[in-house]
C-alpha cells in the first residue's frame, strides 16, 4: 500500500455531491467570471478572518504581486531606485518573484531553524533606508511572529502576509487571537489545490483592513478600472474564476474538520519520531495554532531518507531545495552562498511528510516506522495521545 504526499482523490469523493452541486450551479448560471459565488466567498472569508475586505484574485501569485503593484504604483518607484522589499530566503518562489515583478528590489533576509520563520531579529537585518515592504511569510502553517517585526520597522513599510499555505493559523497577539490573514497591513491566499483550502485549479485572495487598498486590488484585477474600456489603474487580469470560488465555497465547511485530522496526524508524527536523533520535528512557538498545510522535519541524509522512503512507496517533498538568494534569476542582487546559512542549512535538511486530513494513524505508523528503520531503530508501539 502506497502512501501519497497528496491524496485529494479521498477528500474529493467523499464530498463529491457538494462539488457536483456546485458545479452544476455555475454551469446554469453561465456566469463564469466573477460570478456571485466569488462576492460570496470573499465575504465568507472576510467574515472568517475577522477583516472588513477581501478581494479574489487569480492565485497566489497574484494576491502577492497585486498589494506590491499598487504600493510600487502609488509610490511612483521603479527597481532601478532600488525601493526594498524584504523577504525570507527560504520560501516558495513567488514572493520573492512577486516583488521583483512589482517593480521593487528583494531584500533576502535568513529564517529560524525551528519555526523556518522570518523573525524580528532576520527581518530588522535586512531593512535599510530603502525598505518600503516587508513580506512574513507564515511557512507550512505557523504564523511568524508578525506583532515584533512590525516593531523592528518603521511604521510606513508597508507589512504584507504571506499566508499562502496558513489559512486556519492563529496567534496570540496582545492576549487576543488573531488569524493569519489579519494581523498586517494586507495578506496573500492561495488556493492551489494541496492548499487546506484548495480549489480546482488556480486561484487566491487578498484579505484588508483598508477599504482604498481594497477598491484599487479590485480595479487591479480586471485591468485597472470596474467600468468597461475606463482603466484608472494600469491593472491586468487577475479575476478568480467563478466555478473556482464555488468549489471552495463547497468545501469552506469542512475545513476546520479538516485543520483538525492534519493536527492530530501532526501530534502523532511527533510522538512516534521523539528520540530519535536524526530528526528534528517541527517547533510550535508558544501562542500559535499551526495548520499544518505540511508537516516538515529536518533530517540527517535526507536525499538517502527520501529515497528509502520512495523504495516503499512513501511520498514526500523537498520545500525548498534551494534559497532564493542563490537563484540564478536573482544573481544580479549580489548575494553568495554563506550569506543566510540558516536558510542554506534548512534547504539540505528539510523533509516534507504526508499529512494531509484523511492520512489516519495507521499510514502516519507506516511512515514513521520507515524513517526509524532507515536510521537502524525500531518504533515503539505506544498509542496516539
Amino acid at each position: 500500500m502506497s502512501v501519497l504526499l497528496f491524496d485529494l482523490g479521498e477528500q474529493h469523493r467523499a464530498i463529491a455531491t457538494d462539488l457536483q452541486r456546485a458545479l452544476d450551479t455555475v454551469l446554469a448560471s453561465r456566469r463564469f467570471i466573477l460570478g456571485p459565488e466569488v462576492e460570496k466567498l470573499e465575504e465568507a472569508l472576510a467574515t472568517r478572518l475577522g477583516v472588513p475586505h477581501a478581494v479574489g484574485c487569480a492565485s497566489g501569485t497574484d494576491a502577492l504581486l497585486l498589494p506590491l503593484r499598487d504600493l510600487a504604483g502609488r509610490a511612483g518607484v521603479l527597481r532601478d531606485d532600488a525601493p526594498e522589499v524584504v523577504v525570507p530566503a527560504f520560501t516558495f518562489f513567488a514572493t520573492g518573484g512577486a516583488a521583483w515583478n512589482a517593480g521593487l528590489r528583494p531584500a533576502f533576509c535568513d529564517v529560524d531553524g525551528g519555526t523556518f520563520n522570518v523573525t524580528a531579529e532576520t527581518v530588522a537585518s535586512a531593512v535599510g533606508t530603502k525598505t518600503v515592504a516587508v513580506v512574513p511569510v507564515h511557512l507550512f502553517g505557523q504564523m511568524a511572529e508578525i506583532e515584533r517585526i512590525r516593531r523592528v520597522v518603521d511604521q510606513s513599510v508597508f507589512v504584507l502576509e504571506d499566508a499562502a499555505q496558513a489559512l486556519g493559523a492563529r496567534r496570540m497577539i496582545d492576549a487576543v487571537e488573531v488569524a493569519a490573514g489579519a494581523a498586517g497591513d494586507a495578506c496573500a491566499f492561495s488556493f492551489f489545490p494541496t492548499k487546506n483550502l484548495g480549489g480546482l485549479g488556480d486561484g487566491g485572495l487578498i484579505s484588508t483592513g483598508d477599504p482604498a487598498l481594497a477598491d484599487r486590488l479590485r480595479r487591479l484585477r480586471v485591468h485597472g478600472g470596474l467600468k468597461m474600456y475606463e482603466h484608472e489603474l494600469v491593472g491586468t487580469n487577475s479575476r478568480l474564476d467563478t466555478i473556482q470560488a464555488a468549489v471552495l465555497l463547497a468545501k469552506l465547511p469542512y475545513l476546520d474538520g479538516w485543520i483538525e485530522a492534519r493536527r492530530r496526524n501532526a501530534v502523532l508524527y511527533d510522538e512516534l519520531l521523539a528520540g530519535l536523533e536524526a530528526v528534528t520535528t517541527p517547533a510550535i512557538e508558544e501562542g500559535n495554532f499551526h495548520s499544518y498545510n505540511q508537516y516538515t522535519i529536518r533530517a540527517e541524509r535526507r536525499d538517502a531518507l527520501r529515497s528509502h522512503l520512495a523504495a516503499q512507496g512513501i511520498g514526500t517533498g523537498v520545500y525548498y531545495p534551494l534559497p532564493l538568494h542563490l537563484q540564478p534569476c536573482f544573481r544580479s542582487l549580489g548575494y553568495a552562498p554563506g550569506d543566510f546559512p540558516v536558510a542554506e542549512r534548512l534547504c539540505r535538511e528539510v523533509l516534507s511528510l504526508p499529512v494531509y486530513p484523511e492520512l489516519g494513524e495507521e499510514r502516519v505508523r507506516r511512515v514513521a516506522t520507515a524513517i526509524h528503520a532507515f536510521y537502524g531503530r525500531k518504533i515503539g508501539n505506544h498509542s496516539p495521545r
